[in-house]
């Protein structure tokens, strides 16, 4: 049994000291910076302009630009999910458009939701856009339920 475990103490992994000050002087460390920056580059995104780290293929697996993440952008998803439950947008997985209305009235249901809870609390371009949203996927998904009900 001491031997199977001095044989897999030899597989482990490597333990790595990556702290920015040296234990015993307490003086910052010559290789910290160039360590961090080379392991850590969601920190950097933040400190350049372009909001994209060199290396930052490392954290995200296309190379495509992801827009900032804002209530309006969170609702306009939303959005996107309920017309692709409405077999108005074509799954980009399969390209086929497929409905399901149950999810599609839960997607709308969750942006009156959000509309609700946040009342008054949104600028006025927010408020206009959920207002209009919410307006456009209703109407929606009544001529999909009736256009559904007759096929």
């Amino acid at each position: 049994m001491a031997a199977e475990g001095e044989k897999e103490e030899g597989r482990g992994f490597k333990v790595e000291d990556r702290r920015r000050f040296s234990p015993d002087t307490g003086e910052p460390r010559e290789t910290a910076e160039s360590t961090e920056a080379s392991q850590n580059p969601i920190e950097e995104s933040g400190k350049q302009e372009s909001g994209k780290a060199e290396g930052s293929e490392r954290v995200r697996p296309t190379d495509e630009s992801l827009a900032e993440i804002s209530f309006s952008t969170f609702i306009i998803s939303l959005s996107t999910q309920a017309l692709l439950h409405l077999g108005e947008i074509p799954n980009p997985l399969d390209s086929k458009a497929e409905k399901d209305f149950t999810a599609a009235k839960q997607m709308i249901d969750i942006v009156a939701m959000l509309r609700e809870k946040t009342r008054g609390n949104l600028d006025s371009g927010e408020t206009r856009l959920i207002d209009e949203i919410l307006y456009d996927l209703r109407m929606r998904y009544v001529e999909a339920v009736k256009k559904g009900r007759r096929t």
